[in-house]
């Protein structure tokens, strides 16, 4: 729910909160993209088989 809130716009989040699902999604392979002219995004890391 807290993730639906940000994204909705209906809350900005709380500091901790961020940190910890940013650490959380980061754990799970996700890459966080910055803004190179094309918008910030997040990605699948590629996986080193």
């Amino acid at each position: 729910m807290t993730i639906s809130r940000i994204e909705n716009g209906q809350s900005s989040g709380q500091g901790e909160t961020l940190s910890r699902s940013r650490r959380a999604l980061e754990a799970a392979g996700v890459e966080f993209i910055a803004e190179n002219g094309g918008g910030a995004g997040v990605r699948l890391k590629k996986r080193n088989d």
